[in-house]
Parts: structure tokens; sequence; C-alpha cells
């Protein structure tokens, strides 16, 4: 009989339901003050920072930063203007954002364990991939420029030789960069390999 009773309490564990998934639509139905909340931030955020981009591309102009006309900019203009609207974004917009992510994930803390356990979010990592590709393509390109002596030359200027040959140059430096980082994980598993099958005394 006393051994009934442990495979019955042990049918009893087996049988216990799992942790409940949960979708964002069943967190907007339980949360909804929040995710109005934060709804509402996100919107006033990236208003903001439109705002502030057109408020800086404004000024920029009428303080001389940058030409009025496109075609006179070079690429120190475009490099300048770049990192000036950064800074401000970050100024007026990233830290009012970073306050709210703050107290966003201390609200989110705050919810039972069970409940973000149970949640399951969803993201898409191909677009920050390509993202960084792009900036990183766009880095080479400017110190390309930079070493070729047309740093404050009119982007108008550049003839389309130029551009193709400067972007062929850029793609052989990717790959230059990439085959040495392969050569060095080669030389690594290599060594790896050897140091496994050496004797041992």
């Amino acid at each position: 009989m006393p051994s009934n009773t442990r495979d019955d309490e042990g049918d009893e564990d087996m049988t216990k339901e799992p942790v409940e998934k949960w979708s964002g639509r069943n967190f907007v139905r339980r949360h909804k003050m929040a995710a109005g909340v934060f709804s509402a931030a996100v919107a006033l955020a990236f208003a903001g920072a439109v705002y502030v981009f057109l408020w800086f591309a404004g000024n920029a102009v009428s303080t001389g930063l940058v030409p009025g006309i496109l075609g006179l900019w070079s690429m120190g203009n475009l490099v300048s203007f770049i990192l000036n609207a950064i800074f401000w974004e970050l100024l007026l917009v990233g830290i009012p954002l970073v306050i709210g992510v703050i107290v966003a994930w201390q609200w989110w803390r705050r919810l039972p364990f069970e409940e973000r356990l149970g949640y399951r979010w969803r993201c898409s990592k191909s677009s920050s991939g390509s993202g960084g590709v792009s900036f990183l393509f766009f880095v080479a390109f400017a110190i390309k420029v930079f070493l070729d002596g047309k740093w404050n030359t009119p982007i108008s200027g550049f003839t389309l030789d130029y551009v193709v040959s400067s972007m062929f140059t850029v793609l052989l430096w990717g790959l230059v960069v990439v085959g040495i980082l392969a050569a060095i994980a080669v030389a690594r598993w290599l060594t790896r390999e050897a140091g496994k099958q050496a004797p041992t005394m």
C-alpha cells in the first residue's frame, strides 16, 4: 500500500501542467494600461527623434556646418553632419529613452516569475546584421576618400569610375580582413588539434 501511494504522488507530479506560454496579445490583454503607456512612449520617442533631426538639419545649414546645396557637400561635411546629428539625438532623445527603458525594466521585474517565463517574444536579427555591414562599408568608403585626398571635395565631383573603383577597393579590404580572421581561426584550430594528438608522458 505505501508503494502505491508513492506511485500516485509521482503520477501527480508528472501530470502537472507545464508553464503556460503567452504571446504579445496576451500581454496586452493582461496589462492594458502598461501596454498603452509603452506604445505612447515609443510613439513619442519616434516623433521626438524626427523633430530633433529636422531641427538640427535646419540649424546645420544656418550655422554654416554644411552647405545648403547637397551637390556642394564633401565627405567631410557628410561625416560631420552625421556625427553631430547622432550627438543631438542621443542628448535630447537617447537619455530620456534610456530612463524610460530603466523604468520599464523595473516594472517588468516586478511581474511574477512564472508570467515572465511564459512570454514568447519574437525578434529578427537579419535587419541588424545588414545594417551593421552597411555601416562598416560606409566607414571604409569614407576612409578611402580621406586617403585619396578628396575629403573636402564636393561629392558631386566624384566620377562614376572613382566611385566604382573605390567600392571595389573597399570590397577587397573586407575580403583581406575576413581572410586574415579565417587564417587565425584555422591556425588556432590546428594548434588545438595538434595539442590533443600529442603523446602525453
